[in-house]
């Protein structure tokens, strides 16, 4: 998992009113979710350079991804796309029936999730991390 890459593609969040959490997350935080097997990842090259990345986990028979990274200069390229559609083979491949995404109701996230079949199942607000109260959505996918 490329961390840095992440922190670059959340930089955009840091000004909003509510910063995405991601931007406080640890290196350390991170090698032990994959350390403790509780998280996988799936990462995107372009020319041997990595410029995307996702993680996802498997819980209660649904595959849930999240933190979703796309490079500045790669974005409008598919990349997030084509992370999605991995993931969704490997799903498959694995027997997992459902996919499922938590994130703040973002229009144009919601537009990307939409655009692959994923439908808003749930609208919420919850308190991120950071304590900040986030509207979100929850967006799932049977396969």
């Amino acid at each position: 998992m490329n961390f840095q890459l992440m922190l670059e593609a959340f930089e955009e969040y840091r000004l909003m009113d509510v910063p995405s959490s991601a931007l406080n997350e640890t290196i350390e935080s991170l090698q032990q979710a994959f350390i403790n097997s509780k998280e996988k990842a799936v990462l995107s090259f372009i020319n041997e350079a990595v410029v995307g990345s996702m993680r996802f986990t498997v819980q209660d028979g649904s595959l849930y991804f999240f933190r979703v990274s796309v490079t500045p200069s790669a974005r409008g390229m598919g990349v997030a796309k084509a992370m999605l559609c991995w993931l969704e083979s490997y799903a498959q491949t694995n027997g997992i029936l459902k996919m499922k995404f938590v994130c703040a109701s973002l229009s144009k996230n919601a537009k990307l999730y939409e655009s692959i079949g994923h439908l808003i199942t749930e609208e919420e607000m919850m308190t991120n991390p950071n304590g900040f109260l986030v509207k979100t959505v929850v967006m799932e996918k049977f396969l």
